[in-house]
Parts: structure tokens; C-alpha cells; sequence
């Protein structure tokens, strides 16, 4: 079974987010209080514990948020999920699917320059809003529906 394992916001951008024991999504933001909320496509970022656990062998001090993710994952396997899928967070949060990787900051986080590697540009998850709700970690993630796949 998938759940969530952590949530985490900062109040600004660039800096490691900070766990929180509850978040509330809001449709067309992503999680109050959050820095990267707001009218766009990578409202809320994801990324799986079992990669965390992967970088803690070199850096074992990470903490929760270090990846600037907002939820961490554990059990589900994010390299299935593609663009348009819908992921249900226990009863009540919908998100859809709306990246996967990015461009790392400048010259990369701290983690690339102590590691050589940075886990977010490929394997981070952005998603929208699509129904809010409040979430804790312990919560169940499903795959609600899957979008369109490419032929």
C-alpha cells in the first residue's frame, strides 16, 4: 500500500522545506503556506522515499524537505506515473500529473555539489490541484486514473 510518508512546505523558494504533521491543498495554489504555491503547473512537488533512502547512504544527515519536495512517497512507484495520471491522497486531495523532472537551480542544489547527483531533476513529480482537502503523512496514495499515454 502507498502512503505518504512526509509533507513539507518553506516559506521561500531555494531553501529546504521543513516537514509539517498536516497540509492543506487548495485548488489553483497547491499547499498554504507553501513558497512555490500558485497559479501554475508545479503546484505540489513529489518525490519517493525509496530514492531519498538512495542519497542517504552517501549523505545520511538529509533530512525530510532537503530535495525541496512537498511530499514524500513511499511504496508507490513514481517512475510508473506519467504526465496526466490523477493521484488520490487518502479521502479527499485529487492531483493530476503536470511534469516529471526539471532543470536544476544555477549549478545545482548543495546535494549535487557534496554528491556529484541531484535525484529531483529526474526522478521530482509536479502536480496541480484538482481537489483540496487536508492530508497527513500516514495518509493512502492512489492512482485514480491514468491520463492519455502516448502511442
Amino acid at each position: 500500500m502507498a502512503t505518504i510518508e512526509a509533507l513539507c512546505i518553506s516559506k521561500k523558494k531555494g531553501i529546504p522545506k521543513k516537514s509539517i504533521a498536516e497540509a492543506t491543498f487548495q485548488v489553483g495554489f497547491g499547499i498554504l503556506s507553501d513558497a512555490h504555491g500558485g497559479d501554475w503547473h508545479r503546484q505540489v512537488s513529489l518525490l519517493a522515499g525509496e530514492s531519498i533512502d538512495t542519497v542517504k547512504k552517501i549523505l545520511p544527515q538529509l533530512t525530510e524537505g532537503a530535495f525541496a519536495e512537498n511530499i514524500i512517497t513511499r511504496g508507490l512507484d513514481l517512475h510508473a506515473i506519467q504526465v496526466g495520471d490523477r493521484l488520490q491522497f487518502g479521502t479527499e486531495v485529487l492531483l493530476e500529473i503536470t511534469q516529471i523532472g526539471k532543470e536544476c537551480h544555477n549549478d545545482g542544489c548543495a546535494i549535487k555539489k557534496a554528491t556529484g547527483d541531484c535525484i529531483m531533476p529526474r526522478e521530482g513529480i509536479f502536480a496541480k490541484v484538482l481537489q483540496g482537502g487536508e492530508a497527513r503523512p500516514g495518509d493512502t496514495i492512489t492512482v485514480a486514473s491514468q491520463g492519455v499515454k502516448p502511442k
